[in-house]
């Protein structure tokens, strides 16, 4: 089975394609059950039907093509709880020969287009820092206003600015700029902010007022970009600095916290249905609770991953449990938080980390707000389709049926619970668990989920050798063209018998990277990361053990088949990986690239674990070579993409004649084309992704050399006889080949 072409089709990817029948021979395979769901996943001719979907009246699971049709009795029989269903007054006309398309055997995934308006238009509020110095402050408005022109009229907008106190502005005052001002200092709940910016709906004060005020309440702060476009220009550009003085030897007062729940008050109140979006633009920690991430005296400095493990950042635990109680609100009403982190020290990233998590926002750290990687980020967020509509959906539900054998056992990734008890729900619990549906404010064609599966079926209960069982994923999300929605997709695979081998060929190596990856991160998010490694470890040892080939007691007899062969480089990168060793990153870089992780689909998932690497010479077009320093050779120019940064390597050779400059020469035109090569393929590396990468070049000896070096395999190192005739690098770390030595003799070891 290729993989990836049925991905192409239904947007899921299957670690074990083949599952053991039994509870016992299931957990004897080591790695866990699960499926990469892309539910927004653009696919080529994909059905779209303008009705509801047709479902079980005992298990509300979807009809699908897996289920079996009586035409005679106008009868379906339902392949998850084996009911027999009518069809509607509607499907009379159903029969071999005119099947609906949700019968169409080719077509897993099917979607509906609901014939129910949507009243309720995506929201935008953006929340400015302006505890910035002039430049900042200048790239930031500059910013801010190119994203408000890129929103759709229709769009609601609002704006809250902050500093040492927090500015709610009344974009429906035109006369002049009107704002309320609340202390920096004070944690504001629903209620309060509600009361404050007068908001109340059944409130009886100045009801002659109201009735001469014909506009909702809600309407002063969150309107119609097409109503209030040149005021909130006109604010945006006047805003300035703020004006409180900073203390000799203190940092400035940014009252992060205290801003992000009155925004989320705001989005309560005036945005009920749902669909709104917080976007934080900052500039630096905050310094003040609610939320305080590092104090305002100098002498204490910003809290790092040794403090983490010390247990002495004193304000994180009180922060991370502010921002989850805000993450709540979030999910409740089902808004999204962005995070826009422009600084050179950390923003409390960290910190905020569960109502970006939960909520499904993105994260973007840049340097400047004037970088490319935010502006472009920015862009990419805000892209239309060809009908001009935002590529988001807003309001999603991912709920999952199960055949009866079959249990699920939770989701990692950009969601939150949603509660939803059923039979189907496994003891085991993995990431978010003890639910079968999950619920995300937003999502987008990129969004992926790992949901982890348990076989429920006991031993003494045997399921014949090839017989089917079933997973469905059904996703209600409303769309921004106005339209609510819903895509099914229906996947069917084979129970097994263990010792057939039909369990190690439906074996998808790279799928199972990727879950065990998103899993060692959700363990290193709550354990020590030591035992988190070796737990990895004592994992591939019993994978290598159960489905390898060998001789007991004999390392030089070990070997792999094709489908397993690639799965222990994958784990070695793993465990050198950003993800679990924080050496040498931020709690703030740490967080970001996790959430990343945990949101990418298979692809870009492996490529974070593993890098590619390309060469280029003049021997011929690009090459793919092997992720070891051995690949460094002065006349070849190296591309390494590692998801987050794309480098141009350039050989000693090559780096001489670009700084001689050969290549402005008319007679040295394939030297121009080969610079030309790889920075024209970076390029378009980066207009895939979100948030965009960055890109550098380098030059083999120089001191950014050292973002390729910290990728690549150290085959050859100061201790290697080879030291001295190559590229080599310092480290005690252990190589790929070691690694795989000490796995092959554990993994034969009689004991």
């Amino acid at each position: 089975m290729d993989f990836g072409e049925q991905e192409t089709k239904d947007g899921l990817r299957f670690a074990w394609n083949a599952w053991p029948s039994s509870r016992i021979e299931a957990a004897r395979v080591v790695v866990p059950f699960g499926v990469m769901v892309q539910p927004l996943k653009p696919i080529e001719d994909l059905p779209s039907v303008p009705y509801e979907p047709l479902t079980c009246k005992q298990c509300a699971a979807v009809l699908n093509p897996f289920c079996r049709v009586d035409f005679e009795a106008k009868l379906w029989q339902c392949c998850f709880c084996h009911s027999r269903v009518p069809f509607p007054p509607h499907y009379a006309g159903i029969s071999e020969h005119n099947l609906p398309a949700e019968l169409f055997p080719n077509y897993p995934a099917i979607e509906y287009i609901l014939p129910r308006p949507v009243t309720t238009q995506p929201t935008f509020l953006f929340v400015l820092d302006t505890v910035l110095g002039e430049e900042e402050l200048k790239n930031m408005k500059a910013a801010t206003t190119q994203a408000i022109s890129m929103l759709p009229e229709t769009a609601n907008v609002g704006l809250i600015t902050f500093g040492t106190n927090v500015q709610v502005h009344e974009l429906g005052f035109a006369n002049c700029p009107k704002s309320y001002i609340f202390r920096g200092n004070v944690e504001y709940p629903g209620e309060r902010v509600q009361q404050l910016l007068d908001l109340g709906v059944n409130q009886n004060r100045q009801a002659q007022a109201r009735q001469a005020q014909p506009a909702q309440p809600q309407s002063r702060f969150l309107l119609p970009l097409s109503e209030c476009d040149f005021t909130l220009e006109s604010i945006v550009e006047e805003l300035a600095a703020d004006a409180f003085p900073r203390k000799q030897g203190h940092r400035q007062v940014r009252a992060t916290g205290s801003a992000m729940a009155i925004a989320t008050g705001l989005l309560e109140i005036c945005a009920p249905s749902g669909g709104g979006r917080i976007c934080l633009l900052t500039g630096g920690p905050c310094t003040v609770e609610p939320g305080m991430t590092v104090d305002t005296d100098m002498n204490e400095p910003i809290r790092t991953h040794k403090d983490f493990e010390k247990e002495t950042a004193k304000h994180y635990r009180k922060s991370f449990k502010f921002y989850t109680s805000i993450a709540s609100r979030l999910v409740r009403s089902g808004h999204v938080l962005d995070i826009f982190a422009c600084a050179l020290d950390q923003c409390g990233v960290a910190e905020m980390l569960p109502a970006v998590e939960s909520t499904g926002g993105l994260i973007t750290l840049a340097e400047t707000f004037d970088h490319s990687i935010f502006r472009e980020t920015v862009q990419r967020m805000l892209e239309k389709d060809e009908e001009g509509h935002l590529k988001l959906a807003m309001n999603a539900t991912l709920e999952v049926k199960t055949s009866r054998e079959v249990k699920v056992s939770g989701l990692i990734g950009p969601a939150a619970s949603a509660d939803k008890a059923s039979g189907q729900v496994s003891e085991n619990e993995v990431g978010i668990g003890n639910t079968v549906q999950w619920k995300m404010s937003t999502m987008n064609p990129l969004s992926t989920y790992a949901v982890y599966f348990d076989v429920a079926n006991q031993h003494s209960n045997p399921i014949p050798s090839g017989s089917a069982f079933y997973l469905q994923f059904v996703t209600h999300y409303q769309h921004c063209a106005g339209q609510f929605r819903v895509r099914v997709v229906t996947a069917a695979r084979c129970w097994c018998d263990p010792g057939a081998g039909e369990v190690a060929l439906g074996f998808d190596q790279e799928a199972a990277a990727v879950l065990m990856a998103r899993l060692a991160v959700f363990r290193a998010q709550r354990e020590d990361a030591f035992d988190v490694l070796r737990w990895l470890d004592r994992t591939l040892i019993r994978l290598a053990a159960k489905f390898g080939h060998y001789t007991k007691d004999q390392p030089q007899t070990f070997s792999l088949t094709e489908n397993f062969s690639l799965y222990p480089q994958f784990m070695f990168h793993l465990r050198r990986s950003q993800f679990l060793q924080v050496f040498n990153n931020t709690p703030d870089e740490t967080a970001f690239f996790r959430l990343i992780l945990n949101r990418e689909a298979t692809y870009g998932s492996l490529v974070m674990i593993q890098p590619t690497l390309l060469s280029y010479s003049f021997d011929g077009p690009p090459t793919p070579v092997l992720l070891d320093v051995t690949s460094i050779v002065p006349d070849r120019i190296l591309l390494l993409d590692t998801w987050f940064m794309v480098t141009v390597h350039y050989g000693s050779t090559i780096a001489e004649w670009r700084k001689a400059g050969y290549h402005d020469q008319p007679e040295h035109e394939n030297f121009r084309a080969l610079l030309g090569a790889p920075k024209a393929d970076a390029e378009s590396l980066l207009l895939e992704r979100l948030p965009v990468p960055k890109l550098l070049e380098c030059d083999q000896g120089g001191s950014q050399a050292r973002f390729l070096l910290a990728k690549l395999n150290p085959s050859v190192t100061y201790n290697s006889p080879q030291y001295g005739a190559s590229e080599a690098i310092m480290t005690d770390d252990v190589s790929l080949q070691t690694f795989m030595e000490h796995l092959s003799r554990l993994a034969v070891a009689s004991n």
